[in-house]
């Protein structure tokens, strides 16, 4: 129940994100939205209701990810199409979707950055003659196993040199605090759709 409550968290499940958005829309709450797995028709519902009220969309609250998602598109965009591009998400074995939502969305920032289609260019498993490596395309590759909180390595490998950015989480505290954080910022702020690189100020 929401009681006198002023914001929404929510990491949930797809339907019952958009469940509590049906509730929490005509009331005019604030929320909070980390839920994973919001894909196509689904993902476009929800930003369609969160962008009516006051609300913040991320697929991870984490601070550090948020400044991942900032550095991978900067790095991406300096050293350009000579550089391949792939991506290595690392879960418990209890996680239900893959890749993850943060995967994805390093994804879309990598290819972005680099006027490519992640539709187009992304490759998500590699097995048996495939081929030499196209320039364009980039990797996302997911691992499960254990209790591992989450990991997320965007790879940026040239001749002679590779880059990599990793995050590590060690538990989930940082979520919840990425939240509440979130929480604090947006009911301050007018009706929209935010993410949390609004929320820390990196746009």
């Amino acid at each position: 129940a929401l009681g006198e409550g002023r914001v929404l968290i929510d990491f949930t499940a797809p339907e019952a994100t958009l469940e509590n958005l049906r509730s929490i829309c005509p009331r005019g709450l604030a929320a909070v939205i980390g839920t994973t797995g919001l894909e196509g028709a689904l993902l476009e519902e929800a930003e369609r209701m969160a962008g009516t009220i006051r609300c913040v969309m991320a697929p991870n609250m984490s601070v550090g990810v948020n400044v991942l998602f900032k550095l991978a598109g900067l790095v991406a965009s300096i050293l350009g199409s000579d550089y391949d591009m792939e991506i290595l998400e690392v879960h418990h074995r209890l996680k239900k979707d893959a890749p993850s939502g943060t995967a994805m969305r390093l994804g879309r920032i990598l290819a972005e950055s680099v006027g490519r289609d992640l539709e187009k260019v992304g490759v998500y498993e590699r097995k048996g003659i495939i081929g030499r490596r196209t320039d364009e395309e980039i990797g996302i590759q997911t691992w499960r196993g254990g209790d591992i909180t989450g990991e997320h390595t965007v790879l940026f490998a040239g001749i002679g040199e590779r880059l990599e950015l990793i995050h590590r989480a060690h538990n989930r505290d940082n979520f919840a605090r990425g939240a509440i954080r979130a929480a604090k910022w947006v009911v301050d702020q007018p009706e929209g759709l935010y993410d949390m690189q609004d929320v820390l100020g990196l746009r």
